[in-house]
Parts: structure tokens; sequence; C-alpha cells
């Protein structure tokens, strides 16, 4: 286990290390359809930095790592998750998500989730219309322990992206589909007389087709994201207890390229095409950790990281903070986060907030709002109830 921690951990050192900023560098973030699916739609990890793919299994796993689902104390649940998005801009987008899970036995679990991002209403000037894009995904997976402390999960998921909703231009909504391969492990270890949990997550996410909204040859790739984290639990006793992770990701899709490399004697349009479009999104994983134009630096620069922390009280209130960095060439997403959780036998509420750190962030001031139900509480409260009638 020490040999995977200090890998997992390597990797997200070299990434803070990294993060340096070249004011010289062109702004070049990765260029890919469907967005939505890059979005957190859960309160919980919004309130911790956007970080999930390593901290305790709870229903809303399903988009961070379905791998910890078997790890989950419930046998199952289901949770409705809502997100005005860029509210400082605008008042009509938003992205809604229902996740949930049930354990069969001890050792597997079925989990699904529906996404749904609504665009609000765009008028088209020139034509004197009104449209309404959206995107929406639907998911299913399968998860299982390999091990007492070991598990890993596949998610299958349809993508559809219609941001025309109406067609007059000759483009069509795009059709796609895609694949998570997670694992995720989970152990214990003292310190002083504390049992503390220390658990790591590696997830691949959004593996699949690519994305073609009709009207042009080229297709779009999907955010197929890498993803490394650890979390550590320390209990200070029966009521009081604190985790706090690190993470990292980068999108694993080439870098679009605004410029031909000198000597190359192909124009810039047929670079663009060759280098970009017309690779597989497959091949563009392993193109996206060697193909940035600044090399090395620039490559390390593609990597985003993630700081959370969680505190509980008796297992029923939770106060949580985060920070997300992204570097300035890559998107510029630098924020802190904050939020809180009640826990009940029956149900969880969890909140989550924004702060900007860089200017002109058009996430500050998110909001998210999760509400889960344990469906095993439900079950011993109503048959509670039933057993008072008779």
């Amino acid at each position: 286990m020490n040999r995977y921690i200090l890998l997992i951990a390597a990797f997200l050192a070299a990434s803070a290390l990294h993060a340096q900023d070249d004011p010289n560098q062109r702004f070049n973030p990765e260029t890919y359809g469907v967005t939505s699916l890059s979005i957190a739609p859960d309160a919980r990890a919004g309130s911790m930095g956007d970080m999930g793919v390593a901290t305790e299994a709870d229903i809303n796993s399903q988009h961070w790592n379905a791998a910890k689902y078997p790890f989950n104390i419930a046998r199952a649940g289901v949770a409705a998750s809502y997100t005005p998005w860029l509210r400082k801009i605008v008042s009509d987008i938003n992205l809604a998500n229902v996740s949930g899970f049930y354990r069969i036995g001890d050792y597997s679990a079925v989990s699904g989730s529906f996404t749904y991002f609504s665009l609000g209403e765009v008028t088209v000037t020139e034509g004197d219309y009104t449209i309404k894009p959206y995107e929406m995904a639907f998911d299913v997976a399968y998860s299982r322990m390999l091990t007492r402390c070991l598990s890993m999960g596949v998610t299958l998921r349809y993508i559809r992206s219609d941001m025309s909703n109406n067609y007059r231009d000759g483009s069509s909504a795009g059709n796609a589909f895609g694949a998570d391969i997670t694992f995720y492990r989970e152990g214990y270890l003292m310190m002083g007389s504390r049992e503390c949990r220390l658990a790591w997550g590696i997830a691949l996410t959004n593996i699949g087709t690519k994305i073609n909204y009709g009207g042009t040859t080229n297709s779009e790739f999907l955010p197929t994201t890498l993803r490394l984290g650890i979390n550590y639990l320390v209990p200070f006793n029966q009521y009081n207890k604190l985790s706090f992770g690190v993470e990292a990701y980068k999108i694993c899709i080439p870098t679009f390229p605004y410029e031909v490399p000198e000597g190359d004697p192909r124009s810039l349009s047929q670079y663009q095409q060759e280098e970009f479009y017309d690779v597989s999104s497959i091949a563009g994983i392993f193109k996206s950790f060697a193909d940035a134009p600044g090399g090395f630096k620039e490559e390390m620069q593609e990597i985003r990281w993630c700081l959370g922390m969680e505190y509980t009280y008796n297992d029923r209130f939770m106060l949580r903070f985060g920070y997300h960095h992204e570097n300035q060439h890559k998107g510029n997403r630098q924020y802190l986060t904050v939020g809180a959780g009640f826990h009940m036998s029956v149900f969880t509420v969890d909140a989550a907030y924004v702060f900007a750190t860089s200017q002109t962030n058009p996430l500050d001031q998110t909001m998210r709002f999760t509400l889960g139900f344990d469906l095993d509480g439900m079950k011993d409260l109503f048959g509670r109830k039933s057993s008072r009638r008779r």
C-alpha cells in the first residue's frame, strides 16, 4: 500500500510545484465538447474544492469514483443535486443531477445517475427565433471489491448535447458514448491510540467516442479525465473527526494547435485537421501527455489540483473547506469553497458556495445544493410506524 501512496503523492506534489505561471505563454486551455461532464454536480465535493475521487463513499460517488460504492455503510440511497450555474452572468443556466446506488451483498454494488444541463434561452437575432440548448447524460455502473480493501468500478454512459435546438443552420444534436474505469482503496492504520482511515482513488472518466454536432465533418473530444487522490481521516473521539485530502487531475485530450511548428511544411488548417480533429479519442489520451507547444512545463500546467477538508461532529453535522487551482493559461479557475451538511437517519442536506480568487472568474458566488435519502433509514422509519399501527 505504501508504494501506491508514494507514487500518487509524488504525482500530486509535482503538479503543485510546476503550477508557476509564465506571462509570455499563450492562453491555451483544452478544447472539448459537452462541458457539463466536467462540472461537479454535488454539494459535498463542490465544498471541498471539487474533490471526490478518494473521499469517503457517499450517494454521489457515481460522478467521481463508482468503485467507492461497495464501501458505503448504507445499503441503498438516492440523491438530487441542483446548481444555478454562472449566476453572476445569467439567471437561466442550471445543472441538475440525480444519483442512486444499491449494494448487492457485501462486496458489490450497482449505481446510476442522470444529469441535465440547461443553457437557458438564446435568441438568434439573424433568424429572429429562440433556441433552448441543453446537455444530458445517463450512466450506469457496476463496482466490486477485488480484496477486502481494494475495489474497482466500470461505468457506461450515454451523452446527448443539443446546442442548436432548431437546426436551421444545418447542425444537429450530438450523441456519444463514454465509459469510466475507477479504483479505490481504503485501509486503516494506527496513529497513537486512534485508528485512522487512509484511502486513495484513481479514475479515468469519459473514455469514449467523439461527438459531432452536424454541419461539419469535424468531431469534438469528450473531456476524458484522469484523477488521482489521497484522503486521510482522523477520529479525535467518538464525536469529532477530521478528514483532509489532495487531488490532481488532467484532461486527457490533445492540445489544440494554433500554429505550425517551425520546419513543418503543412498549412495551419491541414496541421489542425491531422493533429487534432483526425485523432481518435483513444489515441488522443496518449497524445495528450506529450503534445503541449510549451513542452514539459506546459504539460505540467495542464494538471489541476484540489485541496479539501471535512469536519464531522457526531456523524450529524459537517463543515467543509476547499481550494481548486487551475493554471492561468489553462482556464484560470482558481477558487475557495465552503460548505456544510446535516445528516439524519433518513436524509442528508448539503450546501456549497464558491469564492473566486482570480479576477473575472464566472464561478464566483456559485452555489450547489444536494438532498440525499438513505433508503435503509426510510425502510426502518416506515417499518416502525407500521408496527405501531398494528
